[in-house]
């Protein structure tokens, strides 16, 4: 069995974003870059499934600059086969990123897709569910668990009231929650094993996908300034302010 495993490069959770001075984007120059953790806990599952014996290969894919090699290597350093880069300086959204991955699974028919469920710099939640409905696969997300058999693959999900498990028919599209495992670090052998694997680069435009921007970005702020609290006297005080002032009640 083949599994891919696509991966996204953005801001090392660290590092506090900061905006441009004319607020149109995020200011990226000189800020620490690293694997989305979503990202990271999907390649670790993946590699956990090859290293039961379940997989034969697993194949890492990142759309972007050149710049997202960087975190390729890093997939292929912590135990991936091989790399795929679709490169495009386009700024995508989640469906043109679902459409790009969706003719890269054409290429590459792995039986399983495992993805993070989102992103830490956009928070969207949407390739998985859209890449999923693209290639008209069945989708376990939010795994805490995943559980291959022959033929299936069950996964155990968060939802609002306890866990459900879901059983899918191979080939499926799984996202992956924070629960589901603990990413292993990479190796200093491995990193230097990682510059010897295969890297194939394909550009987004050869894949036939329209990449014309449908969200106009009008502008980015810093988020509001969260005020000091106050010390209330009594309880009466207390409503009043909220039934007053908050109009929370």
């Amino acid at each position: 069995m083949k599994i891919l495993v696509p991966i996204k490069r953005v801001i090392d959770y660290n590092v506090k974003a900061r905006v441009k001075a004319d607020q149109t984007d995020v200011d990226l120059a000189n800020v620490k870059m690293a694997l989305n953790p979503f990202c990271e806990i999907a390649v670790e599952e993946a590699i956990r499934i090859k290293e039961a014996g379940k997989a034969e290969e697993v194949i890492v894919v990142s759309i972007g600059t050149k710049a997202v090699q960087e975190q390729l290597r890093t997939a292929l350093a912590l135990g991936a086969d091989r790399a795929i880069h679709v490169e495009t300086d386009a700024k995508l959204e989640s469906l043109q990123i679902a459409k790009l991955l969706n003719k890269v699974l054409e290429q590459e028919p792995a039986e399983l897709v495992i993805l993070g469920k989102q992103a830490i710099d956009s928070d969207n939640n949407q390739t998985g569910q859209m890449l999923a409905a693209l290639s008209n696969r069945p989708q376990g997300t939010f795994a805490s668990k995943v559980e291959l058999a022959d033929g299936t693959v069950n996964v155990t999900r968060e939802v609002d009231g306890g866990l459900q498990t879901v059983a899918l028919n191979l080939p499926a599209i799984v996202t992956t929650d924070l629960r589901l495992n603990e990413p292993r670090y990479a190796s200093l052998p491995n990193i230097m094993k990682a510059k010897r694997k295969p890297l194939a680069v394909i550009p987004a435009d050869s894949l036939d996908v329209d990449l014309t921007p449908r969200i106009e970005l009008v502008k980015v702020e810093e988020p509001a300034t969260r005020e000091a609290g106050i010390i209330v006297d009594d309880v009466a005080q207390l409503i009043e302010k909220l039934k007053n002032e908050a109009k929370v009640i």
